[in-house]
């Protein structure tokens, strides 16, 4: 948070415990959605496509699309990292 605000500026403490609670409920909110997903899908693990879908039905599609990005990213690094750390 503090690279959000200049550096002369100071968070109350109560602020960063009320965005705590925003953000957790955020992120219960987007996991309930895609846990149901899942559920209807007879599936018990969430991934990452279930919480862009999810993002997307409850209309944050414009932060899923650029997560959509960071997913591909994060995937094509772990493909090609068992490559570049080759054990002989």
């Amino acid at each position: 948070m503090k690279a959000s605000v200049p550096s002369t500026a100071k968070i109350a403490k109560d602020a960063k415990e009320c965005v705590q609670e925003c953000v957790s409920e955020f992120i219960s909110f987007i996991t309930s959605e895609a846990a149901e997903k899942c559920q209807l899908e007879k599936r018990k693990t969430i991934g990452g496509e279930d919480i862009l879908y999810a993002m997307s039905t409850l209309g944050f599609e414009n932060y899923a699309e650029t997560l959509k990005i960071h997913l591909a990213k994060l995937r094509q690094v772990r493909l090609f990292l068992p490559l570049i750390f080759k054990v002989q």
